[in-house]
């Protein structure tokens, strides 16, 4: 799984793992966007980290909802540097959607589905870059969609 830097077009080999306690002290709004302690009661938090490097790049809150066969992004967020034109690096949220997609498909098998609740200025966005459609208030990725995520943003 890699991230590219902008400035460079240099690939940059990235895990996503579980937040730990240390982890979670470092997750502040300031750079983060969100209150990440609250989340961590209700949903599992997983980190992108550059291989080797101990900086978080981006973070994500999912949940497990057996009922439905699906894993629902909560939150996702790239660190403060690493959003917008000038960010430094790229495919940060990708990799985190892929790996949403492939705990997904390690659960649920063909039946695996991946859904999040857009901010409205988002919702087309993740239509365009991820391929995921309306499923009401949510958005969703399953079958031969959430494959390709996995193939291009994991292998």
């Amino acid at each position: 799984m890699t991230i590219i830097e902008v400035k460079t077009g240099k690939s940059k080999r990235v895990d996503v793992v579980p937040v730990n306690v240390e982890g979670l002290k470092i997750l502040t709004k300031k750079r983060y966007f969100f209150s990440w302690k609250k989340e961590k009661a209700h949903t599992q938090l997983y980190k992108l980290c550059i291989v080797g490097e101990d900086d978080i790049l981006g973070v994500m809150a999912l949940v497990d909802v057996p009922g439905d066969r699906r894993m629902e992004i909560k939150l996702l967020v790239s660190s403060k540097e690493n959003v917008g034109k000038e960010k430094m690096y790229d495919r940060i949220a990708g990799c985190l959607v892929g790996f949403a997609c492939k705990e997904s498909v390690k659960r649920y098998g063909d039946l695996a589905c991946v859904s999040l609740k857009p901010k409205t200025e988002l919702r087309e966005h993740y239509r365009n870059k991820y391929g995921m459609i309306d499923a009401g208030l949510q958005l969703c990725v399953e079958g031969l969609s959430l494959i390709k995520l996995i193939n291009k943003y994991l292998i």
